[in-house]
Formats: C-alpha cells, structure tokens, sequence
C-alpha cells in the first residue's frame, strides 16, 4: 500500500495540473484566438505545447517512482524515460512553432529573460533524459557511476522543473504586457484568467516537489531488486558486494 497521504496529493497534483491545461486553452482561445501552425496563432501552440509538455508531462515523469511502487523497476524506468521523452517531443514542437512565429513577424529571437530561460531549461532537459538513459536504461555504466550520477540526477531533475515553471511565468508576464499592455492594471478579465494560470503553475509545483521531496514516500527498492543491484555490482565492478 502506499504511504499515508501520498495518494491524496498525487491526487491533488493531477487535479491542478489538468486544470492549468484547462485554463491554458481557456486563456488561448478565450482572449488569443486559439491555435494555428501558420499565421500569428503560431505563437499561441508555443505557449501550449510548453505548459503541456515542461510542466504537466514533466512532472508526472517526476511522480512515476512515488506512483509506481510495486512494479517491476525496469517498467519503471521505461515508463520514466517515455514521459520525459514525450515531453521533449511536445516541447520541440512548441520551440519550433515560436521561432517560425518570430521569423515571419520579424521579431528577434533570444534576447529577453523569458527566451533564455526557456531555451537553458529545453537544452539541460534534454541533457537529462540523455544520461538518465545512458546511465540508467542501458546497460553499459558500472554500478559506482550509477550510485554517483544518481544524487545529481535526482537533484537536476527537480531544478529544471523549477525552472520550466519559472520559464513559464516569466512568459505569461511577457506575453500580458505585450498583448494588453496598460490595461493589464486595471484588473482586465485577460489578465485575472492569465494570472489564475500563473498561480495554477505555482501550486503544482509546490505539491509536486512536496511529494518528491518527502523522504518517507520514495520508492522501496524490492527484494529480487536488491538482489540484482548486487549482482550488477559484483559483474561491473569486479569484485563481492562486500569486498
């Protein structure tokens, strides 16, 4: 059985993040004229693709190994990698859409706050799902570099999804100046839905690293798991577990 409480806030960080997915679209088809590949929609399918891949699909590749208790690990790790990997996918395409945006309305690309942040958390994502598979899906790595990598993939995994929400409130600001402008103090209807979405974004990222932070809640390694990882030891690193 799961630990006490973790369920109820799984439950509470599925619930927040399809409803700032709900509030996305609202927001982009209420007050931006939906989505488009072509046209200055193109702009709009960024804003989507980002909040549904670096924050929603991001995170819930975060949450396999509390949700996943029981099975077998190499699932779990499948699972993981194919998250994020989806994630990734999504994300490009978002990437994509804003620099052909750019291009045929002849605005610059990569010179404010939201664009560099954006593309460092793309690229150190990337980088991650990278050794993540290199390290941990494929087998190859010794089990000493597995132990050392593991504390900083742990650790880079929940800052780039700091960082992806940061990125994206940073973006929502951009884009609420840029669209309504001075209008944006005078408590418009744009800028307060804009705005619940920025606090949407904030509250998931609370519960979802509240949840990955909780020492009690990680995953118990299985017995046959324990057995295998010293059986890996012993072949990679040539000598007994205990020597």
């Amino acid at each position: 059985t799961s630990p006490a409480g973790l369920s109820a806030y799984v439950a509470v960080s599925q619930l927040l993040g399809l409803t700032l997915l709900v509030t996305t679209g609202a927001w982009l088809g209420r007050y931006r004229g939906g989505v488009a590949w072509h046209g200055s929609l193109q702009l709009n399918i960024h804003s989507l693709c980002m909040v549904l891949g670096m924050v929603f699909l991001q995170g819930d590749a975060l949450l396999v190994y509390r949700v996943f208790r029981h099975e077998a690990k190499r699932s779990t790790k499948a699972l993981h990698a194919l998250l994020h990997g989806l994630a990734l996918v999504i994300s490009l395409v978002g990437i994509v859409a804003v620099f052909e945006s750019h291009r045929s309305e002849g605005i610059p690309d990569m010179y404010s706050l939201h664009s560099l942040c954006g593309m460092a958390a793309f690229v150190l994502y990337l980088l991650q799902w990278l050794l993540g598979c290199g390290f941990f899906l494929f087998p190859g790595a010794s089990f000493s570099l597995r132990s050392r990598y593991k504390a900083q993939h742990v650790f880079f995994g929940i800052a780039v999804f700091i960082l992806s929400i940061a990125t994206c409130l940073l973006g929502i600001t951009e884009m609420l100046l840029f669209k309504i402008g001075a209008s944006y103090s005078h408590f418009v209807p744009e800028g307060i839905l804009a705005n619940t979405l920025g606090v949407l974004l904030v509250a998931f990222g609370l519960v979802m690293c509240y949840v990955l932070t909780r020492e009690e809640w990680k995953r118990p390694p299985l017995a046959e798991e324990l057995a295998l990882s010293m059986d890996f030891k012993t072949l990679t690193e040539g000598e007994s577990p205990g020597g």
